[in-house]
């Protein structure tokens, strides 16, 4: 399935404090992540990748399109999406994610503006995000193929092979060659295998015909 790129603008992260913020124990546990579509009309979604940097659980909020009259509401779309299995250790930390609309909890048509919720319970790092945000919707379904009937449908061969005019039947031609090879091995068995001398003439030697030295 095709998919189209979106033109988004990702607004800067918002930290949410965690602990006493006068003391140096306060670390933002919880970021958020607005994006906004300025320049394109409400999409149905289709697909969202991203680089994680450190953080441990995804949360993404969206809000969509319903009508002039009603108000715009944010809704829940994923929840604690883990994207590293053990926060105090390296796995997951730096790996490309894609999130597809079928792991979605809501219908993700129509949609204006999402909201990521990225958190990361571990004091070990001193910094999480997400890198590389891209968004996509569907693209153009690709136009459907049409073959002619014929090709579709093919008719079986019914009809037996016509006989073409003026040539032997196979059958009487390998008959006929046939006898011809038997005719050839008789003729070839009844030959002598015994040489003949050159000055031999009935098991005798003429004398006329030797040479002598």
């Amino acid at each position: 399935m095709s998919r189209v790129l979106v033109p988004c603008h990702v607004k800067g992260t918002v930290a949410l404090q965690v602990g006493d913020v006068r003391t140096s124990q306060g670390r933002p546990g919880v970021l958020v992540i607005d994006v906004t579509f300025p320049s394109v009309a409400p999409f149905e979604l289709q697909e969202i990748t991203f680089k994680n940097y450190y953080t441990a659980f995804l949360s993404i909020r969206v809000r969509q399109y319903t009508s002039m009259h009603t108000p715009v509401k944010w809704v829940t779309c994923l929840r604690d999406y883990c994207l590293m299995p053990d926060p105090h250790s390296e796995e997951g930390a730096q790996e490309y994610v894609s999130l597809f609309k079928h792991q979605m909890l809501c219908d993700m048509s129509r949609v204006l503006e999402l909201r990521l919720i990225l958190r990361q319970p571990s004091p070990l790092w001193l910094s999480f995000t997400v890198e590389e945000l891209q968004i996509y919707q569907q693209g153009p379904k690709s136009p459907s193929m049409t073959f002619p009937k014929w090709l579709s449908h093919p008719v079986p061969c019914e009809q037996p092979a016509p006989h073409l005019e003026g040539l032997p039947n196979p059958s009487s031609v390998s008959s006929e060659v046939q006898q011809m090879w038997a005719l050839t091995e008789m003729v070839r068995a009844s030959h002598t295998s015994t040489k003949i001398g050159r000055f031999d003439v009935d098991g005798c030697y003429d004398l006329n015909l030797l040479s002598y030295t």
